[in-house]
């Protein structure tokens, strides 16, 4: 009899893991693509085949190197091959980083009017 509730206990433990491994795999693409340069940690995860720690290699990428001019740029994060990348590619897109971001840029390079005129 004990055993009869090891095997019972184990195969609903199983069943549980299988239902809830399906409903991550088939998790609800966004609507409308994810603009990499603009996007926070959750609305990239939105995407299928980004999770938390993606997201979050996504967003380190963008503070270091500045905003991303293609989605091919993403090739360049471990983890994300060819194939997982072609997966995620109609649900990003690239455009204009927000007005905070051109603020941020401006501040670090030099002002125009301060180079000599030829």
């Amino acid at each position: 009899m004990f055993r009869r509730r090891q095997y019972v206990v184990l195969f609903f433990c199983l069943a549980c893991f299988f239902v809830a491994s399906v409903s991550f795999a088939n998790k609800k693409p966004p609507l409308h693509p994810i603009n990499l340069n603009t996007a926070t940690s959750s609305q990239l995860q939105e995407v299928p085949g980004i999770g938390p720690v993606t997201a979050d290699k996504i967003l380190k990428m963008r503070k270091s190197y500045g905003p991303f001019k293609s989605v091919d740029d993403l090739r360049a994060i471990k983890g994300i091959g060819p194939k997982r990348l072609e997966k995620m590619r109609k649900y990003l897109t690239v455009g204009k980083p927000s007005a905070k971001s051109d603020s941020k840029a401006a501040a670090k390079s030099p002002p125009e009017a301060s180079k000599p005129s030829p």
